[in-house]
């Protein structure tokens, strides 16, 4: 998958794991000019079916409004929509033709659905991009052999190449996993999305598996997912802007020693 293209901030994918839509439209304004997608995931989307649901039909109006205006500040060759889908494979055509319908970047499908899920995601994807979700970056080794018989880099493997053998566009998966995803050669075409990546100067939190923006970049990876780091900075970085900024650097340098 071609990425030369992109711009050290391009590759940064901002989660919008907020509830409220007001901070969620501050976050895009304010970071719009500095990564290079929003990703919009359960805790957003759920967030808002329940309060369109719940409050009053005035109140349900306005917000309906508000997330119409953050759609269109976002915009959707910026979106990735986060919803891991993993049902039968009918179940999972229905929801990626109605995704697709948004025009948006990415949306993913998570490989443990097995491979003709993957492929009706595949096959309703529009002019979307499909991500296989491999192992979650906040499973460690034991947890994974106890969810799925085997250790991390192992499964990851295995679902992967479903995710290629269904035709999909990328994967997401621990930074770990990356350079033995990248070792073999029929998985060179796919776009390899990042989360579990902290800067030295941010706390790992509820990641196990991790690695720093220009290490994953150096081992290969294309998009790298990153959140707290870059809304809620330790003080000494400065704010938001300034966060985002210093990782699209870091960024900049592995990418020129990548290239090396």
């Amino acid at each position: 998958m071609e990425t030369q293209a992109l711009t050290p901030k391009d590759r940064i994918i901002l989660p919008l794991d907020v509830s409220d839509v007001q901070k969620a439209t501050e976050l895009v304004n304010l970071l719009s000019g500095h990564v290079g997608l929003f990703k919009t995931g359960l805790e957003f989307i759920w967030s808002q079916i329940v309060n369109l649901l719940l409050l009053s039909d005035e109140e349900a109006i306005a917000l309906l409004k508000q997330v119409r205006v953050l759609a269109k500040a976002i915009g959707a060759p910026h979106t990735f929509i986060d919803g891991k889908l993993c049902d039968i494979p009918n179940t999972v055509k229905g929801a990626s033709a109605a995704i697709s319908r948004l025009g948006v970047k990415m949306f993913n499908v998570h490989a443990s659905a097995g491979i003709e899920a993957i492929k009706a995601a595949v096959a309703d994807r529009g002019a979307s991009q499909v991500l296989g979700v491999t192992v979650l970056t906040s499973i460690d080794a034991e947890e994974c052999v106890s969810i799925f018989g085997a250790q991390p880099s192992e499964k990851v493997l295995k679902f992967v190449e479903k995710i290629w053998l269904a035709g999909a566009d990328g994967v997401i998966c621990s930074p770990q996993e990356i350079s033995v995803i990248r070792s073999q050669s029929d998985f060179c075409s796919l776009l390899l999305v990042t989360p579990g990546v902290r800067p030295e100067w941010a706390a790992a939190g509820d990641q196990k598996r991790v690695m720093t923006p220009g290490e994953a970049i150096k081992a290969g990876a294309d998009y790298l997912v990153i959140g707290r780091p870059i809304t809620k900075p330790p003080a000494e970085i400065g704010g938001p802007v300034e966060a985002a900024k210093r990782i699209a650097v870091e960024i900049a340098a592995a990418l020129a020693e990548r290239r090396q």
